[in-house]
């Protein structure tokens, strides 16, 4: 075959690492990241939804962690889908991200949905200990070609 061959997604996977301020500044520059990671590649997870928790787990990683250490955003793109994890310095586990959520969120108030937001919109999510705290992490499938946007 001559000229570049054309794919759907990527055959072997991508990464990307990078250290992120301890402050809100790190939402924006995570979701870019994201953003750019996907389309660079082709990739065709849910660009948008991978960039709507990403958002969410960074924030949660600033907001629910002590300390100015920076956090850590890692960006995996697989032929399935991509993985998404976010780095911080406290080992303790986050509050409902896999504990079914007993009560619903107030809806008059600003908090309490990202974690909803994460398990309901990815593939799967978790978290798991790490050297210096913990990874919290989420899947995106790729998206078949037919539900695609044109």
């Amino acid at each position: 075959m001559n000229g570049p061959a054309l794919q759907e997604r990527p055959s072997a996977s991508a990464s990307w690492r990078i250290a992120l301020p301890h402050t809100a500044a790190a939402v924006p520059v995570a979701r870019a990241l994201v953003r750019t990671a996907l389309s660079e590649v082709k990739h065709t997870a849910d660009s948008d939804t991978a960039e709507l928790l990403t958002a969410e787990l960074v924030a949660n990683a600033v907001e629910h962690t002590a300390g100015d250490a920076p956090i850590e955003l890692v960006v995996e793109l697989l032929p399935g889908g991509c993985q998404v994890e976010v780095h911080d310095p406290d080992p303790e586990p986050p509050g409902s991200l896999t504990r079914p959520v007993v009560e619903a969120p107030d809806p008059w108030q600003e908090h309490g949905r990202g974690l909803l937001l994460i398990r309901a919109l990815s593939s799967s999510c978790g978290h798991r200990p790490v050297g210096s705290g913990k990874a919290v992490w989420f899947r995106l499938p790729v998206v078949p070609p037919q539900r695609r946007p044109a």
